[in-house]
This record gives C-alpha cells, structure tokens and sequence, in this order.
C-alpha cells in the first residue's frame, strides 16, 4: 500500500467527515467499548444514549444480554431508538432520565447488579447545531440550553434572574471565566438579554479586544451557563457514587470527559477508590478493589474528528 495512497484515503475520510459535521461521532469509540470487555449474556448501562454510538456498538455485540440506555433528551432517545431498532428489535431498553437516577431507574427494572456501565459527558453535536436549542454562541436562538426539554430551569432564567454574586460564581467554578465579575456586572445591566447572540456580544464587549481576539470567551461562558442550567456535576457526582455499587466484581465503569472541570471530579473520585488504605510505610501488599487506566484520543482520531481534541477516557475496573 503506497504512501500516495493512504493521504488520498485519509483525505477522502477527513472530506466525509467534514460533509458530516451536523452529525455525531462518538469519540474514543473503539478503546470504550473494548473497556467494557462486552458478554454476549450481559447487562451494560449506557448512561448518555445521544445519537446512539456507544450503544449501537454495544448492542451489536450482544446474543441474549440486555442494554440499559439513558438520556435527559426525547430527541436523542427517538433518533437512536429508530438507529438501534435496525440491529436488534429487542435486547434494549431506553430511559428518559438524568443518569443520576441510575439506582433507581435500574431498582425498577429489578437490576442490582450490571456488567459495565458508560457515560460519554460531551454534549451531543446535534444539541448544539441545533439553532432552537440555544446551546451555540455561534447560532442565534432564544437562550435555552436544556437538555430535558421537559425542566423549567433553562439559560434565559439563569442569565436574567440570577444575582450578580450567583452569576460570577457560576462563571467562576464552572468554566474558570476569566474576568467573572466583569462579565456578571455586564450581563446585569444590559438585562434583559433574550438571545444567544445577544448574549454573545454583551460577553465579548466585557472584555478587552486584544484578549478576545486571542481567545472567544464566550466558549467558557455558555459552558458555565449550559453546567448551571443542567446541574451537571451535581448530577455527574450523584452517578459515580451509584454507578460503583452497581458493578459486578471484574467489571468496569468508562467514563468520558470534555473539558478539565468535569475531568477533575472523575479523576479525584477514582482517585480516592485506588488511594491505599494502610499506612505508608507498612510493608503489606496491599489485595486493590479497583484498578485505574486512561486513554487519549490516537492522532489517526484527532486529525479526523477535531470534537476530539479535549477528551479523555477514564476506566475504573471494580476487581471483587
């Protein structure tokens, strides 16, 4: 196979994908889904179905096992309804649900105990193309960015109705907003504020032009608005906890993340499952109850999907 060969298949994968870009594509696919060391009699929770990549994978690989499928959103559950059904009619089952409710969605499907859980904590790319989602500060739509349709809490209330000090410490421990209460004091006194763009140009006028040319704040700002709305890392704590009682012994929870914040939770909670118990200088082998691994995007991805340049998978496997 010559080298003239593969830059023109490349180039033709990167020309698909860039004709694609409204789609999804699920990131660190293949390194997830081997993670998951898939039984063909097995049960998996897919704890963020979006347009259903993660699950497809996993259903293909299934016999009489059975898929457990969550997502806040209706849209993501119809669309990958319609895509799954085309692999198996059966063998799944989809769940309209914060993924923090992992215990007690399974308790009503009388499941205690599962053979590997996911959560792929990037907003889906539909949800953001989508101009009446008012998740983009690129797109103008009325300030929304919920991902359950269904909640009363949506960015419009946040950005309208929330305090000086509530928003500056949202924008801070959120998103790390550079000039938090500069940017809080600018949202106050151009209230009301109805659209994303409108939204958009107050953010960049807070900020000196050399600094928003170097960087668009508004990425970090509608993060932290978009975190707000869908109380995220409560949400994201609230799993963990669930997911690990839920694991079989030699099964494993795979996580991915986005951006550094969210990260930080994942790894301080793994973290503190692997930290020794005995004293430092005891000289025991000490038997782990968990084992930690972490993967990054291979460059073949990076160059082909540039959605994956931040992400991060984090694998816990639960050992007895």
């Amino acid at each position: 196979m010559t080298v003239t060969y593969l830059q023109q298949h490349k180039k033709f994968l990167k020309e698909v994908v860039n004709k694609m870009e409204n789609q999804h594509f699920s990131v660190l696919l293949q390194e997830s889904i081997d993670a998951l060391n898939i039984k063909p009699d097995g049960i998996y929770v897919d704890l963020t179905l979006g347009m259903g990549g993660h699950s497809s994978e996993i259903l293909k690989r299934l016999d009489t096992g059975r898929l457990i499928a969550f997502d806040k959103d209706t849209f993501a559950i119809e669309e990958s309804r319609k895509r799954l059904s085309q692999i198996k009619s059966t063998n799944f089952q989809l769940i309209h649900s914060d993924f923090k409710n992992i215990k007690s969605e399974l308790d009503k499907l009388n499941i205690s105990q599962v053979d590997g859980i996911i959560a792929d904590l990037g907003i889906s790319s539909p949800q953001v193309d989508n101009d009446e989602r008012g998740f983009s500060y690129n797109k103008n739509a009325r300030l929304d960015m919920r991902m359950d349709q269904s909640q009363k809490l949506d960015a419009y209330y946040v950005v309208n109705n929330y305090s000086e000090s509530q928003l500056e410490q949202l924008l801070r421990n959120y998103a790390e907003v550079k000039l938090a209460r500069q940017v809080a004091k600018a949202i106050i006194s151009k209230r009301p504020i109805t659209t994303t763009l409108e939204l958009a140009q107050v953010v960049r006028d807070a900020y000196p032009a050399k600094l928003v040319k170097l960087k668009n704040p508004n990425k970090a700002v509608f993060q932290a608005i978009r975190i707000e709305v869908n109380n995220e890392f409560d949400s994201l704590k609230q799993m963990l906890q669930d997911a690990i009682e839920l694991l079989k012994p030699n099964t494993s929870l795979a996580v991915i993340t986005f951006h550094s914040l969210e990260d930080s939770i994942v790894k301080h909670f793994f973290g503190s499952l692997i930290k020794s118990k005995l004293p430092a200088k005891m000289p025991i082998n000490e038997e782990k109850q968990y084992k930690v691994k972490v993967f990054l995007p291979t460059n073949n991805e990076l160059e082909l999907n540039k959605r994956s340049r931040s992400a991060k998978l984090r694998v816990l496997k639960k050992c007895f």
